[in-house]
């Protein structure tokens, strides 16, 4: 039956040319093993990079914050809805990233979103990463500001565009660490182009937080920025703290104008407390259990020294993503599909994710996998490109 949109033909398309996405229900919590279907599999495409999600304390911190403030937080934080431990998780936050403030965001969607719809207008000029997270180009384009996008990577194409730009204000706006690529943006150089240019400076740091740096507060603490070198850092809580959520850290001014002025944050209910108060304990985790870093660097090492031993291309990517660029789209499906016939959770991910022809798998690690995983996954990727041919040189 039709829908009466005209819908069909475009999903039909879709299909046709191996773009069209489905979602696999998931029977069991995050781990590096999960149920699908009845079928257990590794997982090694998930987010929850420090194997915090099903930890045991999160989980008795919400139990404990449910039985305190109840499932709902009510309203938006605003209105009535911004409780004690979304307070209390600010204020931990501001510290550990070395900022003045800290301010709680429903999803790093949003967050990006509200910091770029408040900050500029028409007559901004906003220059951004090629390879930039879908939510930084939505934002964006939401603030009418001129998008003006570098080669990925490209500090000198970059600087052109800033010496060229009459705009008002100038924002420069880079993923930390890439998403679909594992590498780390220029942090250093890009703020020495922002104060040159004077230029305020965004890092969406959603896959580097938790994982990089001394105490695991992200690029920014790697490269050693403080708030003047990096005045606006957006951070994730669903990833590396297997909580949910984000937020943003900077100056009390920065952080006031947000509350005041960034729809997304204004005008949405609140986070539960108790994921405030879950994500607080993995908070104190990622502080005090350096290990589960170290552990996470390790296994990537593993990987890719195995991956060079088999003669597996790799990109340069050296974080908790590894992508295997297969490039077309078919054959990265079918090698996706392969690897769960093996037992191997990995996705396929494709254009218009990814720029045309780099369709691949995207590898991610956590720090509870096992070696023996590590190299199991290795062995299941050799067998893959010896019965379907479908890798590809990624550097």
């Amino acid at each position: 039956m039709s829908d009466g949109f005209g819908l069909a033909p475009a999903l039909a398309e879709r299909k046709a040319k191996n773009r069209y996405r489905e979602r696999r229900a998931v029977h069991s919590p995050q781990g590096p093993r999960i149920e699908i279907d009845g079928k257990q599999v590794l997982n090694f495409c998930s987010n929850d990079y420090l194997g915090l999600a099903n930890h045991a304390s999160l989980k008795q911190a919400v139990h404990a914050a449910v039985d305190c403030y109840g499932v709902g937080s009510g309203a938006s934080h605003l209105v009535c809805g911004h409780s004690h431990e979304h307070h209390q998780l600010e204020q931990d936050l501001a510290e550990f990233t070395g900022r003045e403030r800290a301010l709680l965001f429903s999803t790093g969607y949003m967050a990006n979103l509200g910091v770029l719809q408040a900050l500029l207008e028409r007559g901004d000029a906003v220059f951004e990463d090629k390879l930039n997270h879908a939510s930084l180009i939505d934002g964006a384009l939401l603030s009418r500001a001129k998008l003006v996008r570098y080669r990925h990577c490209d500090l000198l194409g970059l600087e052109r565009q800033l010496a060229a730009s009459e705009a008002r204000r100038k924002l420069i706006v880079t993923d930390g660490v890439f998403s679909m690529d594992g590498d780390s943006a220029p942090l250093a150089e890009l703020s020495a182009l922002a104060q040159k240019y004077k230029a305020l400076f965004m890092v969406d740091d959603a896959h580097g937080i938790g994982c990089l740096g001394s105490s695991g507060a992200g690029l920014a603490q790697a490269f050693k920025l403080d708030q003047t070198q990096l005045p606006i850092l957006v951070g994730t809580l669903g990833k590396a703290f297997g909580s949910f959520g984000a937020f943003v850290a900077g100056g009390a001014e920065l952080i006031e104008t947000l509350i005041q002025a960034a729809r997304s944050y204004i005008y949405t209910t609140a986070m539960p407390p108790a994921v405030a108060a879950a994500t607080r304990e993995a908070l104190r985790l990622v502080r005090e259990e350096h290990w589960r870093r170290e552990r996470l660097q390790s296994l990537v090492f593993l990987f890719r020294s195995l991956c060079a031993r088999e003669g597996l291309p790799l990109t340069e990517s050296l974080s908790a993503i590894q992508p295997v660029i297969v490039g077309d789209d078919e054959r990265a499906l079918e090698l996706s599909e392969f690897l769960f016939s093996e037992g191997f959770l990995v996705s396929a991910i494709r254009p218009p994710t990814v720029p045309e022809g780099t369709a691949r798998l995207r590898i991610t690690f956590s720090a509870a996998h096992s070696e023996e995983q590590v190299k199991a996954l290795v062995a299941a990727l050799v067998l893959g490109k010896q019965n379907l041919d479908a890798f590809v040189d990624g550097t």
